[in-house]
């Protein structure tokens, strides 16, 4: 047919961050587990080895939730929790981090009142929307106690604090590859996208945290970074000791591109810097953290960029 445009489009994440905790299928009470069990034969895993990413899966969610939001009149939040997870396969072990869409809006929903106008707010969300979700949050909340989010979101950053857990070894980059046979752009044979993240197992990362906040306490102990060292300790402490822990930048890496992303050492960065601070070279500890921080920082600015 001539004269007939057509007209593709793609959906990439937001430029957001995510830290993970995945869970060995053990670890749930029943019938919780024989209900990811049956999941898990039914989708298949999103990440087979601990060197593939789960970005395809990102993708799905967010696809998901684009659906959801053209279907019919935007909510606050979903009306049912997602029965959906992000699935791995670690040494023949099955872990689980489930998506808990419903709680992971609410707490959205928080950090939105925190950080933007009223006026925006207002319009986005109106305050009887917000007060119909906050009060169906609290009723939710008596049923749920310990209830907690699997994964934790940033937007246009990685929070610094967030690479305590990870050493520059535990790095996997995976580039894109050029869209070929219909795939789409930045994207492999059937979609491959572009991935950098970091997986550690529970333990470790544990390790790393503590030892972080003791020598951060004893040299900083009013500083921003030993505050946040002891917030992500205590969100770790929440899951099982077995469970494996993930850095993933998400849609970041549209944002920052390859050559940034190649470049990309923060985690062993953040290393350098508290082996530093432990060796009493406060100066060099300083200059790895200024340097770190300033880098995403500049990261962050683009949020205002036209």
């Amino acid at each position: 047919m001539q004269d007939v445009t057509v007209v593709r489009t793609s959906v990439l994440p937001p430029y957001a961050a995510h830290l993970r905790v995945y869970e060995p299928l053990a670890a749930y009470p029943e019938p919780e587990r024989a209900r990811w069990q049956a999941y898990a034969a039914e989708h298949g895993p999103d990440a087979a080895v601990a060197e593939q990413s789960v970005a395809e899966a990102g993708l799905e969610e967010q696809r998901e939730a684009l659906a959801e939001l053209a279907a019919r009149t935007p909510r606050a939040l979903p009306e049912q929790e997602s029965g959906r997870a992000y699935l791995r396969i670690v040494d023949g072990v099955l872990y689980v981090c489930p998506w808990a869409t419903r709680l992971r809006s609410w707490q959205a929903l928080e950090e939105l009142r925190a950080g933007a106008p009223v006026a925006l707010l207002d319009t986005a969300v109106p305050p009887v929307t917000r007060a119909a979700a906050e009060a169906d949050r609290e009723r939710w909340r008596a049923g749920h106690p310990d209830a907690r989010p699997w994964i934790l979101t940033s937007r246009w950053e990685v929070p610094v604090r967030w690479f305590l857990p990870f050493g520059d070894e535990d790095r996997c980059f995976v580039p894109g590859g050029a869209g070929t046979g219909g795939g789409e752009e930045g994207e492999g044979e059937r979609g491959r996208p572009a991935a950098l993240f970091y997986l550690v197992p529970m333990a470790q990362a544990r390790r790393r945290v503590a030892r972080a906040y003791r020598a951060l306490r004893e040299a900083v102990p009013d500083g921003e970074l030993v505050r946040g060292a002891e917030q992500v300790g205590r969100w770790l402490e929440e899951f099982h000791p077995r469970s494996l822990v993930e850095l993933d930048y998400g849609g970041l890496v549209h944002l920052l591109g390859p050559e940034r992303l190649l470049a990309d050492r923060s985690a062993g960065e953040l290393e350098e810097g508290l082996r530093a601070l432990r060796a009493g070279d406060a100066d060099g500890a300083l200059r790895a953290y200024g340097e770190l921080t300033g880098r995403w920082r500049r990261v962050l600015a683009l949020r205002h960029a036209n």
